[in-house]
């Protein structure tokens, strides 16, 4: 089974960083996507981020462009680490952010964890 656990989250005041981290594992599949959404009260699920496992293409969401970084270390077999390095943060990035993994298309969300909250002020 995939497993995914997020960490990381918490409380900065805007210009801020903080760096979530997701240790998934039971990836049996030859090639899939990881990475992060983000779901804000009252909007919609957004993809914010994500990283191909077998040639690194990453995406950014235009409003984290330049600001956010994605990694990920998938050295060991049906495992992988994932991080997101969120720097120069504003309060509309405040939401809970879910790790994901996606093997139905590039962007697409398959398996996904329990969020982390990240809390932005003002």
């Amino acid at each position: 089974d995939v497993q995914l656990q997020a960490s990381g989250g918490g409380l900065v005041q805007a210009g801020g960083s903080l760096r979530l981290s997701c240790a998934a594992s039971g990836l049996t599949f030859d090639d899939y996507a990881i990475g992060w959404f983000r779901q804000a009260p009252g909007k919609e699920r957004e993809v914010v981020s994500c990283i191909s496992s077998s040639d690194g293409t990453t995406y950014y969401a235009d409003p984290v462009k330049g600001r956010f970084t994605i990694s990920s270390d998938n050295a060991r077999k049906s495992e992988n680490m994932v991080d997101l390095q969120m720097n120069s943060l504003k309060p509309e990035d405040t939401a809970v952010y879910y790790c994901f993994v996606g093997i139905t298309g590039w962007g697409t969300y398959d398996y996904w964890g329990q969020g982390t909250k990240v809390t932005v002020s003002s």
